[in-house]
């Protein structure tokens, strides 16, 4: 092996291999799956795109292997999302990545589907390479068509001649977990269908057939277990470990995740049953010491300037100042607190929601006006998803109890919550602290069981809570959304403000404004407010009246411009694809500071006609309920409500 190769792991080894026997491979593999981040990791093994491409081009072209058979790349799934990337692209950073891997083929993976089928199908046009799934048809697109237009199995052809027969199969499971799927979906046993499709791919020609899977490792071993060695080889994804067995006459392999790891293959035929294969298996761990792809580097660079910028346009906006400072997120109740934990409780229709205070990592408070992404990923950068959990009241009490239990010293476990009020005197032990505890304003009962939206760090027991321990972990609570399938904090935000700006396109904004102007028991029309300002002020925001496009009406026109309101059509994709099209943020300029500018000063006219109309809105504590209820388009306006009690304060 050359330098960069340095240190492969024997998986699994046929004997054939060292020998004075050894020949040259009939077939040479690289698998890989769940690939979520370009960049790399702190801790070894630190992955990176970059690195992964070294070792892909030193199997593909390194001397040792000159003369061989040339390398078949194959990856079993989950690669649009989840990802701080992902969240601004929707997954379409990732199609020249798979693409620049060499990939030959990919199994069809739930997290591939997060963004909807349509989104799937889009990139998947743009892939190099076929996606496969045959066990999940969508009667809609015909018969035996696979969700998502994917092809059930896939032929290909080696440069030495071998025919090699690829399906793609899916587990039940993973569909339960996507949020949006076409209505009557076929879902078909995996086993049932290898056994239907494989011996068709033998007729076809195919002299070996391996399955890509997305599915756990349980229900790939049931599947070998129940296909008597059709399969040469099931090349698995969905765990995110690496693992390799041999059952029942087929090798079962996962090839772990993130571009940390991978595996390289060689197959040679059987000397005696030229219809059977010998597999030798390597893993690789791709660690600091292998040299970044200098060309992948700059394609990384490339993706992650791109999303700086797109991370500076505006996503959502807020009427109140949301205060994010780590002493009021860990010390009292938050209105950052409160909205994300409300979003959480909302997005799974929950029970409840606990999030600890630490999850907020802002350490400021961001005024009234625009939320860009990076306000959102940066306050809450955590890539940890939030899960679903079935827990008991006592378990609830229990995890309160934990995040009190250190007060007043700074800590992340101070418990921010929706659906939930709770009372506690610091003066008390810890571990006595709670005084009573509320669930949807009854008291909580201590075996009643509750459905609880919270962080999967929270859900593995860590900073104490360990009465939330999923029982995956060892513990007691049942989880109904784990976090494989669930989605980042930062996501469900994202998609929340999305939403918002969806039901926020007001076809008679400028009505609805005079009715709020009116509701606050004034007369003066937000169009009349700017009367008397400055020409240098009008002239910089463009409300002049030759720019107004007709309607004679210069508040919609700045409205219009600056919060996204246009007479086009709507459509999602306008903000984010992540191509050239979309590379300039809404003022039709690359530079970070100039959108920094526009939002100042936005958030300056904000304060003015605020003062006009007469809405309280400072931006520091205290707040108090209904300063501000706004409920007009995308604006958010949180407010403190008595969630946590502190006895004595």
């Amino acid at each position: 092996m050359s330098a960069v190769c340095r240190s492969p792991q024997v998986t699994f080894s046929s004997g054939r291999v060292g020998s004075s026997s050894s020949e040259a491979p009939d077939l040479r593999l690289l698998h890989y799956n769940d690939v979520y981040h370009v960049d790399q990791a702190s801790a070894e093994p630190v992955g990176g795109l970059s690195r992964f491409i070294t070792l892909c081009k030193e199997y593909k072209n390194g001397e040792q292997y000159q003369g061989q058979s040339e390398l078949l790349t194959l990856f079993s799934g989950d690669a649009f999302n989840p990802s701080l990337e992902s969240s601004v692209t929707k997954g379409a950073h990732m199609v020249s990545v798979l693409n620049a891997v060499g990939t030959d083929a990919s199994c069809v993976g739930n997290h591939d589907l997060d963004f909807g089928v349509k989104q799937f199908e889009h990139l998947a046009e743009k892939c190099e390479f076929p996606w496969l799934l045959a066990n999940v048809l969508d009667p809609a697109l015909g018969e035996d068509v696979p969700l998502g237009n994917a092809k059930r199995t896939h032929m290909l052809t080696t440069s030495n001649g071998i025919k090699v027969g690829l399906i793609g199969l899916g587990e039940r499971e993973w569909l339960a977990t996507i949020n949006s799927l076409p209505p009557n979906l076929i879902y078909k046993s995996a086993t049932a269908v290898a056994k239907e499709l494989v011996p068709k791919l033998r007729e076809e020609g195919a002299e070996i057939v391996i399955c890509l899977s997305h599915m756990r490792e349980p229900n790939d071993n049931k599947l070998a277990d129940q296909t008597d060695g059709i399969i040469d080889i099931i090349l698995g994804g969905h765990d995110h470990y690496y693992a390799h067995s041999f059952r029942n006459g087929t090798h079962v392999l996962r090839s772990g995740t993130d571009f940390k790891q991978l595996s390289y293959i060689e197959a040679r035929r059987k000397q005696d049953d030229p219809k059977r294969w010998d597999f030798d298996i390597w893993r690789r761990d791709i660690t600091s010491e292998v040299p970044e792809d200098e060309p992948t580097a700059k394609l990384v660079h490339t993706l992650t300037s791109k999303l700086q910028k797109s991370l500076s346009r505006p996503v959502g906006w807020t009427a109140m100042p949301l205060d994010a400072r780590f002493i009021t997120a860990r010390l009292k109740e938050s209105n950052m607190g409160n909205f994300v934990c409300d979003i959480m409780r909302s997005y799974h229709n929950a029970d409840c929601a606990i999030m600890a205070g630490g999850t907020i990592r802002g350490d400021q408070i961001y005024p009234p006006g625009a939320i860009r992404i990076k306000d959102i990923t940066s306050c809450f950068p955590f890539e940890d998803p939030v899960v679903l959990l079935k827990a008991k009241g006592q378990a609830i009490w229990d995890a309160l109890e934990n995040g009190v239990s250190l007060y007043p010293a700074l800590e992340g476990r101070f418990s921010q919550v929706s659906g939930i009020e709770y009372e506690f005197d610091p003066s008390k032990p810890s571990g006595q602290r709670i005084l009573s505890v509320k669930i949807n304003g009854k008291t909580y009962e201590p075996e009643k069981i509750y459905i609880l939206a919270t962080r999967g760090y929270m859900g593995r027991g860590k900073d104490g809570f360990t009465s939330l321990l999923v029982k995956s972990e060892g513990g007691e609570v049942e989880e109904i959304v784990d976090e494989e399938s669930g989605i980042l904090l930062s996501a469900m935000l994202r998609q929340y403000f999305m939403a918002l700006r969806t039901v926020g396109q007001w076809k008679k904004l400028s009505s609805h404004w005079t009715n709020v102007v009116k509701e606050c028991g004034h007369t003066q029309l937000p169009s009349e407010m700017f009367k008397g300002e400055s020409d240098s002020d009008v002239a910089r925001l463009g409300l002049h009246k030759d720019k107004d496009n007709g309607d004679g009406n210069p508040w919609r026109k700045f409205l219009r411009s600056r919060l996204g309101y246009s007479k086009r059509p709507h459509n999602d994709d306008d903000d984010d694809h992540f191509d050239s099209a979309t590379e300039s943020d809404h003022s039709g300029s690359d530079s970070d500071s100039q959108i920094d500018l526009e939002i100042l000063l936005m958030r300056k006219f904000w304060g003015r006609w605020a003062h006009r109309v007469g809405i309280k809105s400072g931006v520091c504590d205290p707040l108090k309920e209904a300063e501000c209820a706004v409920d007009w388009t995308r604006v958010i306006a949180p407010v403190l409500e008595g969630r946590i009690k502190i006895v004595g304060s």
